[in-house]
């Protein structure tokens, strides 16, 4: 995944200050446990030496000298781990600290980055989208069947707007809770809103605390970024374009507002079928029809959609304006 340099710098920083924190936190450790536990020092600077003690006796010739290393260094461990759990403290209390202990806060294994390094580009490109502060206030926690109405009937279904947004919101709660074990994908659509941002954003949130690296984007600055990309060789929009093939959700919202051309109907068809190959899950809302799906992108396109996709239909009355009226009646 390619980073603008400002980009890198700024996530490497962050792995400086890590490290930075961690040394500080250890060295405060050692000074309050070595004053309460003098001998711990002495074992510290001990372990320290040994290695070069017993590299000398290689040096001179003394086949004995790595297993003398190996049991002295046990030795001095054992007794060190003894001091501290008999003290109250847990047997590595002493060791390096790390918030990563796959990479040890350097960000890499190896040559690959770490796990925790795609996830801090991902947190960076969130919070230069400034999404975070949108689902703060948009989450499950904030989430409210209030309105949504038992009256409001969908002549087609049958169902009501309170029925179809209990068992969208089931199955939101549910697409989370086997995200780790079950490969599937959301298709939002019904009428303008109703709830499908939200819950998209609810989905959204609850993932990126799992850990999962998340996009969300409006379909205008979906296709607007994959054109800077292709045609444009825009550094962000490169990156970002890698992200939205390799990223564990895609969200795309609103899908339909952007301006329909040859480039994002092919677009949309490359991008939803290279996620379906890669098994990465992607969640779309839109306002169109189903109708309108096919004749905007084609019958393929619908076909992908239609067959790797849990339809969720919702409706009701724009909350938007109901939330409008209900504030004005508070006062």
């Amino acid at each position: 995944m390619a980073l603008s340099n400002s980009q890198y710098d700024a996530i490497l920083r962050t792995y400086e200050q890590k490290q930075r924190n961690n040394r500080d936190l250890l060295d405060k450790r050692r000074q309050t446990v070595y004053n309460q536990i003098p001998e711990l020092e002495n074992l510290h600077n001990s372990l320290s030496l040994l290695g070069v003690k017993q590299a000398r006796k290689l040096l001179n010739g003394d086949e004995h000298a790595l297993q003398e290393l190996k049991e002295e260094r046990k030795k001095l461990t054992d007794r060190k781990a003894m001091l501290l759990t008999s003290a109250g403290y847990p047997a590595d209390y002493l060791e390096p600290i790390y918030d990563c202990a796959d990479c040890r806060d350097t960000g890499y294994i190896g040559n690959q980055k770490c796990h925790c390094f795609q996830k801090a580009i991902i947190d960076l490109l969130y919070t230069q989208s400034n999404l975070k502060n949108v689902l703060a206030k948009e989450n499950f926690s904030t989430f409210s069947f209030a309105y949504y109405s038992e009256n409001h009937v969908d002549s087609v279904t049958g169902r009501s707007s309170l029925e179809t947004m209990q068992n969208a919101h089931r199955t939101a709660l549910e697409f989370v809770d086997t995200f780790s074990d079950e490969f599937r994908n959301l298709f939002l659509y019904g009428d303008t809103g109703v709830g499908k941002t939200f819950l998209s954003n609810c989905i959204a949130k609850e993932l990126i605390d799992r850990a999962f690296s998340v996009i969300y984007f409006t379909a205008y600055d979906f296709f607007d970024t994959l054109a800077k990309s292709k045609f444009e060789k825009d550094d962000t929009a490169e990156m970002m374009s890698e992200h939205i093939f390799d990223c564990d959700l895609l969200i795309i919202d609103d899908l339909g507002t952007e301006l329909p051309n040859s480039f994002t109907v092919s677009q949309l068809f490359l991008c939803l079928n290279e996620r379906l190959l890669r098994r990465k899950s992607t969640v779309i809302s839109t306002n169109l029809s189903l109708e309108s799906i096919v004749d905007i992108y084609s019958e393929r396109t619908f076909s992908r959609i239609t067959s790797n996709y849990t339809m969720l239909k919702l409706t009701g009355d724009d909350i938007r304006i109901k939330m409008k009226l209900m504030n004005r009646e508070e006062y």
